[in-house]
């Protein structure tokens, strides 16, 4: 399996003295060497990602009923404040990737910090009725995982190879998705269990996401890991400053990734919408709409895998595009007039396979274009662009809802993504330097 020391042999590794000094048995490692395996690293942080999905999925889950049936919110004040869940920790991305870069150990410790501000939120919806402090509620929510994600990906792709990394974040997105399965269906439970059921959901979030920062403090190392193969960028070595990390756009791969991830952004209806307009199309019942997630979670969960390894042997930016390719099929179903029993499954599968093919293969190919120094900086640009871009999405979406329909927003978002993947095509990014990942 992938459990195994990360200090075993890899693609990247060096070949041992008495080895043969060929360039063929330099680049390609012998038929019977055992497979590189996932860094332990990894696992680790998978299984801080599991236990705080299960907490986030749980509130996720039940939030779109609880505002727009239990509080009676229009589409466009939900499509503010899913704005706000998914885009606002776009605000603090660079600022927690600076962090972590400036310290060059800190990596743990800032994510935890965010990890720490996510748990703290969850009990504070207890007291949140209106608009205004559920806004904020949301907004501090998100400010914690804007600080954690950039160090987090950093540490998986620093203990990783530039061959293994598509593997390394599918097996990581793999684990989170895990707990993004389970999330759902506890909610689901709590619901048909308690008569408080949305308060009750709240509690248990916030005591799971308590156990995810504990593991990270005992079991994720502090320092960063990583393989003993040298850095993929051969440029000087820069100092983690602000100006250094807004700098690295000069790269022509990362530039043109950075912008693509912004436009395809600008066309990504968020997960709560879909889920929305899924119920309305089939009449689901509310008491059921908390088990939709799990349909796209374990496309997800089945597919990161295959996909990161498929991604690192044909191209991390064929698979990126093609997963968009199948939120377009998406939109495709839940704008057509086809009414049969496999609907819901056909969409929550390509759901699934969308963010299987796009999530961490952003980041492993992000990663072929930034130095290790700045690893943390880099990332943090990506992600910054393509939150930015879904929060305007989101609040978007929520208007022409409100304004002229689901369906009308929902073909105007397909229009976009079309235009959009098409213009993305002719930014293809250039093979960074070394690298195997953008080909």
């Amino acid at each position: 399996m992938y459990v195994a020391d990360s200090r075993a042999g890899t693609p990247d590794s060096p070949a041992p003295a008495s080895a043969p000094a060929s360039a063929e048995g330099a680049a390609r490692p012998r038929a019977g060497r055992r497979r590189a395996a996932v860094a332990p690293t990894v696992l680790a942080l998978g299984t801080v990602s599991l236990i705080t999905d299960v907490s986030s999925e749980m509130v996720t889950a039940v939030l779109p009923l609880y505002l727009v049936t239990g509080l009676g919110l229009s589409p466009l004040g939900f499509g503010l404040l899913d704005g706000i869940y998914n885009g606002f920790s776009a605000l603090v991305r660079l600022a927690g990737g600076h962090l972590a870069d400036r310290g060059g150990g800190r990596h743990k410790w800032v994510a935890g910090a965010g990890y720490s501000l996510s748990a703290a939120c969850k009990p504070l919806l207890l007291l949140a009725h209106t608009l205004t402090p559920i806004g904020l509620i949301l907004a501090a929510d998100r400010t914690g995982k804007g600080l954690r994600t950039a160090p987090r990906d950093a540490l998986i792709s620093l203990s990783s190879t530039s061959r293994t990394r598509g593997r390394a974040f599918g097996v990581h997105r793999a684990m989170d998705t895990a707990g993004a399965l389970f999330g759902p269906l506890v909610a689901f439970l709590i619901l048909r269990a308690t008569v408080d059921g949305y308060d009750a959901v709240f509690t248990v979030s916030f005591c799971v996401a308590v156990v995810g920062v504990l593991v990270l403090v005992l079991f994720v190392p502090g320092g960063s890991t990583r393989p003993p193969a040298t850095t993929d960028i051969p440029h000087p070595t820069p100092r983690p400053t602000l100006r250094a990390a807004l700098a690295l756009l000069r790269r022509p791969a990362l530039r043109r990734l950075t912008v693509c991830a912004l436009l395809l952004g600008l066309a990504t209806v968020s997960d709560s919408f879909i889920y929305l307009l899924l119920q309305r199309r089939l009449g689901v019942p509310d008491r059921w709409f908390a088990l939709l997630p799990l349909g796209t979670a374990a496309a997800f969960l089945l597919l990161a895998v295959p996909l990161g390894r498929l991604a690192d042997r044909v191209g991390r930016w064929r698979v990126f595009l093609a997963g968009h390719g199948t939120l377009l099929l998406t939109y495709g179903l839940l704008l057509s007039s086809w009414h049969g029993t496999a609907l819901p499954y056909a969409v929550l599968v390509l759901h699934g396979g969308f963010y299987a093919a796009t999530d961490g293969v952003l980041m492993a190919a992000a990663s072929d274009s930034v130095p290790d120094e700045l690893r943390s900086s880099g990332l943090a640009l990506v992600q910054t662009g393509q939150a930015l871009a879904r929060f305007v999405c989101s609040i978007g979406f929520g208007a022409a809802w409100t304004a002229w329909g689901d369906r009308t927003a929902l073909t105007a978002s397909a229009v976009a993504l079309a235009v959009c993947a098409l213009f993305s095509l002719s930014l293809r990014p250039t093979r960074p330097p070394r690298s195997e990942g953008l080909a």
